[in-house]
């Protein structure tokens, strides 16, 4: 596709990657040319949008390289089966179809099991992992069956995939009041233009009738990721954790808790670091300018390492 403008310095290319079943879409966000690149991994129900607001402040001194991961976004089209292990099979395309050898990944949520997997399974082709709230236990899920967990967990994540919207106005709007969001959009710490960049991605269909095009069947496949946590304690590459103190609709229950990653930093001290990311909740930690930017300082730190 050709490249389209967001904002005056962030630029975006979607491009196609082949894969088994078809083309992964892969969004190259970047401010200026030839920086160096970081794959870029989102979310359960997210695209590749998740990372404007980053690939803005880092401002330069990177380029993203950001997957819509299959099921969602213009890879919504691309067949199961699902799963952290295909994921994985696609970032390899992904880097051999861009050139990498070795190159520092960033996950956010489920983006962070995927990327840790990749680097236990592929410690060659990696330099640095950076988690942003994810990679680890999640509290809700300790002892409950997956797809229970799914429903309790991603509840209105999944209520969301049923519904329809009359217009893409609508659709925005339903965004702006989500309660993750909402008091971000009213404070300005989220730019307007990402949430709707980010809405418009997700959507499919004709009015009156437009609805998320994410696959129901792929988010409740990868939610058997977010309870394998064992690829980030079997990191043998550094590794940088970021997360977030409050959850997914603002509460004040961590999806990942400071001291758990304190933890797992504390496993391999020479390799592993983390910092809570003050002030964001899970959503924010990337949509949000104040945790946008900590996040595109990690990442510009360890790309110059």
């Amino acid at each position: 596709m050709a490249p389209d403008t967001l904002a005056p310095v962030l630029r975006i290319a979607d491009n196609g990657v082949q894969v088994a079943g078809g083309e992964l879409n892969v969004a190259r966000l970047s401010v200026g040319d030839g920086p160096p690149v970081v794959i870029a991994v989102h979310g359960i129900t997210s695209s590749s949008r998740a990372w404007l607001a980053v690939a803005r402040a880092l401002d330069g001194r990177a380029a993203l390289l950001a997957v819509d991961l299959r099921g969602r976004g213009e890879s919504r089209g691309l067949p199961g089966p699902y799963g952290l292990s295909t994921h994985v099979e696609d970032l390899l395309a992904t880097l051999d179809a861009a050139g990498l050898e070795r190159t520092v990944l960033v996950g956010h949520s489920l983006g962070a099991y995927v990327v840790a997997r990749f680097a236990v399974e592929h410690p060659e082709r990696v330099r640095t992992v950076v988690l942003v709230d994810g990679g680890l236990d999640i509290p809700a899920a300790a002892g409950v069956d997956p797809q229970v967990f799914a429903d309790a967990f991603l509840g209105p994540a999944l209520a969301r995939l049923q519904m329809r919207f009359e217009s893409r106005e609508q659709y925005r709007a339903w965004w702006g009041q989500h309660p993750a969001l909402n008091g971000a959009l009213a404070d300005g710490t989220i730019e307007p233009a990402d949430l709707d960049a980010y809405a418009d991605h997700d959507l499919i269909g004709e009015p009156p009738a437009l609805r998320p095009g994410i696959s129901e069947a792929a988010v409740r496949a990868d939610v058997l990721g977010l309870v394998d946590s064992r690829f980030a304690h079997e990191l043998a590459v550094p590794a940088r954790m970021l997360v977030a103190p409050r959850g997914l609709a603002d509460e004040p229950s961590p999806m990942q808790p400071l001291a758990e990653a304190q933890a797992w930093a504390s496993e391999d001290p020479g390799r592993r670091a983390v910092a809570p990311v003050e002030d964001v909740n899970h959503y924010t930690i990337t949509l949000g300018r104040a945790g946008a930017v900590r996040v595109a300082d990690e990442l510009a730190r360890v790309v110059s390492a």
